[in-house]
């Protein structure tokens, strides 16, 4: 069977899809023969996929009634079924921990973690009733080890680990496999999508460090040009994705780009000091 027809017939909704990741991977399953339901958060975003080709729910994961409007919308267009989900939408809010208001970690938490749990528990019911189903979960580097100036989204990423990993266990033998993707260093828009919150939340000229916001966070949030070491295109990630979904025995954990791999062994093999001291200096 080639490729452009292992999907014929199935369908995956995959969230966050305006651009980066989310739009490379439903870009990549279509071509592949799969129905996808390209979801974004914002209106005009869904009108542009639609224009590309591609079906386009709203679904904003901060919006309990966008989440339930858009996958009734999938699920109306679809008889009621769903193959696959590819929970990918989230954003962050650098800051040093000390910085990040609570009602940062709450609003973040909402979109990156919570959201995710809400749409999850509404397409397991269905997903059961038809007997198969894939759940893929895009978490991160840092759902692994942490970087500092990145707490609060090192936070839902672990969170997310724990959750996935607690649901894959407990779906065993329902004919839904769950899978965790983890990326490192990706092309995407996350840093420019972060300077909004960064600027809503953390108050930083009057931090203890501020010194420290000035030569190092800010020139990163708006200066930094060029891709980091290691950059991979989304491309990466589609393509664990798609083993993720077609792969008759998918994996519990895929690691793309070298830091991911890199740090999946440091983590188990060195000292909590000794790898502090790396990620400090990273």
């Amino acid at each position: 069977m080639n490729s452009s027809t292992r999907g014929a017939g199935r369908t995956i909704l995959i969230t966050g899809c305006s651009s980066g990741i989310g739009y490379d991977a439903a870009h990549g399953m279509a071509r592949r023969g799969w129905r996808v339901f390209a979801a974004c958060r914002k209106a005009e975003d869904c009108d542009r996929m639609r224009a590309e080709g591609l079906e386009s729910p709203q679904i904003d994961y901060a919006d309990s009634a966008s989440i339930e409007a858009g996958l009734a919308e999938v699920l109306a267009a679809t008889g009621g079924t769903l193959d696959a989900l590819f929970n990918n939408g989230a954003h962050a809010c650098p800051g040093l921990v000390e910085d990040v208001p609570t009602g940062a970690l709450r609003e973040i938490f909402e979109t990156n973690l919570f959201g995710w749990h809400e749409l999850t528990r509404r397409v397991i019911p269905v997903m059961r009733a038809q007997g198969h189903g894939r759940i893929v979960q895009c978490s991160s580097v840092l759902g692994l080890v942490t970087l500092p100036w990145r707490g609060a989204y090192n936070a839902t990423k672990f969170a997310v680990e724990g959750l996935t990993d607690t649901m894959r266990i407990e779906l065993r033998g329902t004919g839904i496999d769950v899978s965790l993707i983890e990326p490192g260093p990706v092309t995407s828009r996350i840093r420019q999508n972060s300077i909004p919150h960064f600027e809503r939340w953390i108050d930083w000229e009057n931090s203890a460090r501020v010194a420290d916001y000035r030569a190092g966070l800010q020139k990163r949030l708006y200066d930094a040009s060029g891709p980091d070491r290691f950059e991979l295109p989304p491309s990466a990630v589609t393509s664990k994705l798609v083993h993720a979904v077609e792969a008759r025995r998918p994996r519990a954990r895929y690691y793309v780009t070298v830091p991911t791999h890199a740090m999946g062994i440091a983590r188990r093999i060195l000292p909590a000091r000794a790898l502090d001291w790396i990620l400090s200096r990273a």
